[in-house]
């Protein structure tokens, strides 16, 4: 018996990869995405529906269609900046949308469910390692709209007995080894891609937005984790709560810190080219430094995150770079 996964925004960069990984691990991936930023040509390895998490009608359709064992959340609207600005599209997509999943999840007996959450829940905690039991105070619409989808996974774990695992991670970065998927968006904002297209010559150079943060260089300090190690998290997620294990909270990430500075010096050294930078000024919600306490994954779930040295993720990107795009 086949098992199906809702994977929303499954066309996206992180989702395209868990459903790589799902059907690596015997299950079947259905993407729901509605393409606004997801790739079409990224579906490559289960069905595809289109639709929004705004139409619930459209919901209840594919969950009738497929009858999926779990749903796997990453769909949301995601720049910090954006959201700064835009708050209500914040609320009205990722909780709004997230709340027609959730009802329609249940409605169609769908229990168990993985939710992508980040670490922008915690705000700005200058110098504290952020694991499970972190106080959240975001600091953006962004990290405040996730925050409250978990409330809400737990507020319907005990109306309705969902089952949850959320996910709080930190800055993803790398590609499939294989070359299959990979980080590719239209408008491009993740550092290591802007950082790529500027030593691949498609931009003239890099900005550095804020030198003057209290850090030893200057500039944000960030913990990245492979993409891969990533969805493998996912996957082991999915199966803790197949194993009846119950809802948990777990951050993901290497507890390494690197400043954006650390990040660029590491490219010149994996691409053996310069990397020009511009200064520019802070932008707004940035917060100073977000490392992780990834201990509890690491010992629950028996995560291994074996790619996510800086030098593999910018290798990793490097080769999709090199090779790989989407059209649309």
């Amino acid at each position: 018996m086949q098992k199906y996964v809702l994977v929303t925004g499954g066309a996206g960069y992180i989702g395209s990869h868990a459903c790589k990984a799902l059907k690596a691990a015997g299950y079947v991936p259905v993407t729901f995405d509605n393409l606004e930023t997801g790739w079409e040509e990224a579906v490559k390895f289960g069905p595809f529906e289109r639709g929004d998490l705004l139409d619930r009608a459209r919901l209840d359709e594919v969950f009738a269609k497929w009858n999926p064992i779990a749903v796997m959340h990453f769909a949301a609207l995601s720049q910090v900046g954006e959201a700064v600005a835009e708050p209500g599209r914040y609320w009205r997509v990722n909780v709004g949308g997230s709340l027609n999943l959730i009802e329609a999840a249940i409605a169609a007996g769908c229990l168990d469910f993985v939710f992508s959450s980040t670490c922008a829940t915690y705000g700005d905690q200058d110098g504290v390692v952020l694991d499970e039991n972190t106080q959240q105070t975001p600091s953006n619409p962004y990290g405040s709209s996730k925050r409250a989808i978990e409330e809400m996974l737990r507020d319907f774990g005990v109306a309705h007995g969902l089952r949850h695992v959320i996910y709080r991670y930190f800055n993803v970065a790398g590609a499939d080894p294989a070359g299959e998927v990979g980080e590719f968006h239209q408008p491009e904002t993740h550092l290591i891609p802007l950082m790529l297209d500027v030593v691949s010559g498609k931009r003239p150079a890099l900005t550095l937005f804020g030198t003057d943060y209290p850090t030893p260089d200057g500039t944000c300090v960030r913990d990245y984790v492979h993409v891969s190690d990533l969805v493998d998290a996912h996957v082991l997620g999915l199966r803790w709560l197949e194993d009846g294990k119950g809802s948990r909270v777990f951050c993901l990430g290497t507890g390494a810190g690197f400043s954006v500075r650390e990040v660029v010096s590491e490219a010149r050294a994996v691409t053996n080219q310069d990397v020009p930078m511009n200064i520019g000024p802070r932008r707004p919600g940035d917060a100073v430094s977000l490392v992780s306490g990834s201990a509890r994954a690491v010992k629950e779930l028996g995560w291994a995150p074996s790619r996510s040295s800086m030098q593999q993720m910018i290798s990793d990107a490097w080769r999709w770079h090199e090779n790989g795009h989407y059209n649309k």
